[in-house]
Formats: C-alpha cells, structure tokens, sequence
C-alpha cells in the first residue's frame, strides 16, 4: 500500500509512499530499543554537541524545507522559514539546558544520603499532525533525545515528506540511525504500534477524538502519554483596550498558519461597551490580508491542508449563519480546484452555534459580545477546551489577575498572543489534553523520575 502527498494549493499528486511494513516495523522497533541503551550511557556534552549539528542542518536546508511545508500543506514561505528557525532554536535551547534539567536533586531525609534522578524510559512514539509539521515533531524529539530515550515518529499521512525530512536531519547531524525513525504507516495502525512490547510511552498532538482513542490504548497497556489537543482559545477585550493594538494581534493570531493552529485565537470575547469599534477595526485588518499561492511572496493567508477539512469549515460557518450568526467578512468559498477559504469574520455569536461550540480550525473568526468583565470571564470559560486564552486592557494588574487566576488555560497571555516558546511549558487541560512540553516541565515528562535512598 501507498501514502499519497497532495498539494492543497492545486489538488495535485506530488509524490507517493510506500507504507512501511509490519514486519519493517517490527525490526524498527526493536532496532531503536537497542540503540538507545547505548544512547542513555552518553553524556550530555557528547548528546548537546550533535543535537546543536541538527540546529546547524535546519539552518542549512531552511528554504528546502519551507518550499516542502509549502508544497504539502500549504504554509506561506514566510511562516515556513520561520517554523525551521524556531526548530534549530529548540535544538540549541535543550542542548544547553538538558544536562541542568535532568541533574540529580538532593533531599535531605532520615538517610545518609537520598536525591531523585531522573532516567530515559526508552522507546517513546510520537503521533503527529500536519499543521506545524517540523516544529510538532522537533518540539517533542529533541527533549526526548537530550532524555536519552530513542524517538519513533508516525507522522500526518499528508505530510510523510516532511516527516521523512525530520528523519534526514538527525542522522545528518549525526545521531545514530536507529535512535529516530519515521514510519510510513496510516492513522489505523496507531493502537498497534501502542502495544508493541518496544514502545514505553506516547505523545500525541491532534483533535480530541485522536487524544482519547490513543489515551484509550495507551491506557489499556499501563503506557504514560502526553496528549496536546485542540482548542477554542478565547480572546478577552476589555472596555480599557487599546482596540487598534489589540485587533492586530488578534487578527495575526487568528490568521497563524492559515488559522490552522490549535492555539490561534478562535473566540473574541468582546465587551459590548467596545464591541462595534472592535468589529470595525478587526475587519479592517482582516480585509487587509492576502489569501493566494503560498509560494508567493507577501501571501498571508494559503490553502487549507485539505479540501475535506476546508468543507468542514464551511460547513460550521454556514450553520452558524443558519442559527443566527452574522457575517461581516468572508463566508463564501472560492472557485478553483485549491483547498482555499478566505479569511471570514462571524458577529452576534452565541451558544449552540459551530462557532461558539466547537474549534474553528481555519481563517474564521467568532466574535461573542458580553455585558462586563465577570461576564466575559465566564464565557470564555464556557468551553471544553483549555489550550490558550489571552486578554487585552491597558491595566496590566488587571490584565495579570484575570490571566492567572481567572482563565481556565493552560497558558494565558496579558496583551499578546499566544505562542510556544522552548522556555515555557505548553500544554493544556480539559479536552485539550494534559502533561507539558517544552521547558523543564517537558523533559521530565519521559523520564523515570527515580528516588535513590542510602542507609
């Protein structure tokens, strides 16, 4: 059997796949387990120098690899050469930090002597999606390896060209073959490489349905998983916003990566005293973005990844506007054989409607007006989801109060919006998932965390 790579921009077959075997699997498998009891015994000096040649081969291959993102999934360029400049950040950040992360920690107890070390577990599987396909994988391997844990990555079907890419970049820098491989496999082979004997944990980005069944299956055979799922992000602006500020960092969030990010703004909160300024100011920006080729230089806004996932939008827009939502932009899908939906702005957005309820996983935009400050907490609250949330008011003490003790997400921004960063914990709770990456927080997630005790 085959994968097939599709350009979203033209409908177009561009390259074919070949699955990888369950046999194949099998010698993988146990291949990587081998290498990385090797890998565990290296120290961190030797591990830090080929993980900064991986941050060098990114660097190198940048535009190859922002043309590859925009080839299979549609990425701008731009955004491209940027998700491989924050890969070869991530790269260097943990190979300076690793050794300091995962140092023993001494506790003074009625022993001679006890402290807590932190070990590798072994074979860690990544499931991964399409929207950020370099910087999902390299976000999780490379505290994975700094661990010294072998890394398996079953990649997004639509994007295996990348994914077999990632592979390239490690064993380039140097990393032991076996320590990282991509298995070209579908969606419907996940819950058996779960419950190979080789494989000691799971990491999984994608929607919650994925999250769940993969939490299923890993829980069926006692593995320890990191899930990062979807989200509704909601962006409270209060009366005391600076609105022309606020507006473009809420339309630049909302429009990352096409709008196909699970912590790009979805949901504006909006106080009614404030609400028809905001709208104007918002769709003013919105209208001011280029959707088209993401080989063009200066396009903001490229294809959706997939036809099916942009008729999916439609859809949730459409009923939407069925139920009572207002359009203020956007709305109708263009002609052409491209997986193109334009930037849209929906207004008069209430309970029941896709655009309050579910995540809008494209250029649409759902602004909800609410009577005052409790009220617009308490809506955006009123999700399943709690990736990110961010507010906006030029009262930075009210602005830190309502994000640190108010919003139900796993990371709150005070005027800006919200991103990933290597040195801060990423993660969500509720139907987005649980356990972090990044950070320290990340790299002891797949570590035996392991109490010595000395009479």
């Amino acid at each position: 059997m085959s994968i097939d790579s599709v350009n979203p921009a033209t409908g177009e077959t561009v390259a074919r796949y070949e699955e990888t075997t369950p046999g194949e699997v099998t010698s993988i498998l146990e291949s990587a387990e081998r290498a990385c009891a090797a890998w565990r015994r290296t120290s961190f000096e030797q591990r830090a120098a080929l993980m900064r040649r991986a941050g060098t081969v990114l660097r190198q291959r940048e535009d190859e690899y922002a043309a590859l993102m925009a080839t299979e999934m549609g990425k701008p360029l731009p955004q491209g050469r940027a998700e491989v400049e924050k890969c070869a950040w991530v790269c260097e950040y943990y190979a300076e930090e690793a050794e300091r992360f995962l140092a023993p920690e001494e506790v003074t107890t009625d022993a001679s002597r006890s402290f807590v070390t932190f070990q590798p577990l072994g074979v860690v599987l990544a499931v991964m999606p399409w929207n950020f396909p370099l910087w999902q994988v390299f976000r999780f391997a490379v505290p994975a390896l700094m661990a010294g844990n072998a890394a398996v990555l079953k990649h997004s079907s639509n994007v295996m060209g990348c994914a077999l890419a990632i592979e390239s970049v490690f064993h380039d820098a140097g990393i032991p073959r076996d320590l990282f491989r991509t298995l070209v496999v579908g969606s419907s082979r996940v819950s058996s490489l779960i419950a190979a004997p080789q494989v000691k944990a799971v990491t999984l980005t994608g929607s919650t349905p994925a999250g769940k069944a993969v939490a299923a299956a890993a829980g069926a055979v006692l593995k320890k998983t990191v899930l990062e799922l979807g989200g509704s992000d909601p962006y409270v602006i209060l009366e005391d916003a600076d609105l022309e500020g606020a507006a473009e960092t809420c339309v630049n969030s909302r429009l990352i990566n096409s709008g196909q990010s699970c912590i790009a703004a979805k949901r504006f909160v909006v106080l009614e005293s404030v609400r028809r300024r905001f709208e104007e100011l918002y769709v003013q920006k919105m209208r001011a973005k280029r959707m088209g080729d993401p080989f063009e230089e200066g396009v903001d806004v490229g294809p959706q990844a997939r036809r099916d996932l942009r008729d999916e939008l439609h859809r949730q827009v459409t009923e939407s506007v069925s139920r009572g939502a207002k359009v203020l932009l956007g709305a109708e899908v263009p002609a052409g054989s491209g997986a193109f939906y334009p930037p849209t702005v929906l207004t008069d957005v209430v309970p029941g409607m896709p655009a309050y309820e579910e995540e809008l996983f494209g250029p649409v935009a759902a602004i909800i007006g609410v009577r005052d400050e409790a009220d617009a907490i308490r809506v955006a609250n009123d999700t399943s989801f709690g990736l990110g949330a961010a507010v906006f008011t030029q009262d930075v003490a009210r602005g830190e109060r309502i994000a640190a003790g108010e919003l139900e997400a796993g990371s709150c921004f005070v005027n800006a919006f919200v991103k990933s960063d290597p040195r801060l914990p990423f993660g969500g709770i509720k139907e987005s998932g649980y356990g972090r990456e990044l950070s320290i927080f990340g790299i002891r997630e797949f570590v035996n965390i392991k109490t010595v005790y000395v009479k």
